[in-house]
C-alpha cells in the first residue's frame, strides 16, 4: 500500500489495484484521484522563471499544492504550464 502525505489528494480519493507489466511482473498501481472542486481566486500573469511551487506557496500557502494549480488549469503535468503566460490560481481550501 502506498503512503501519501496527509495533504495529498490521494489520501481519501484513490484506490489501489494490482496489475502486471508486459513481462509478467505484478505491481500495485494507484487510480487517479478525483479532481477537487475548486474556485478561481484570480489569474496570475507569469514571469519568466516562476515555478508552480513558488506560486502555490505564495497564493495558497502550500508549496506542495502546485498540483491544485495544474488541476485548475486542466493539465496533467505541471510542466505543461511552463510556457503559459496566464495561469488560473485556486482559492485557499
Amino acid at each position: 500500500m502506498a503512503v501519501f502525505d496527509p495533504k495529498s489528494r490521494y489520501v481519501k480519493n484513490a484506490t489501489t489495484y494490482q496489475t502486471k507489466y508486459r513481462r509478467g511482473r505484478a505491481v500495485v498501481a494507484v487510480t487517479p484521484a478525483k479532481a477537487p472542486v475548486q474556485t478561481t481566486l484570480g489569474i496570475h500573469r507569469r514571469k519568466q522563471g516562476q515555478r508552480l511551487d513558488h506560486l502555490a506557496a505564495f497564493y495558497i500557502k502550500d508549496a506542495y499544492g502546485f498540483w491544485r494549480i495544474a488541476e485548475l488549469n486542466d493539465v496533467m503535468l505541471p510542466e505543461a504550464l511552463s510556457e503559459a503566460l496566464f495561469i488560473d490560481i485556486p482559492t485557499v481550501l
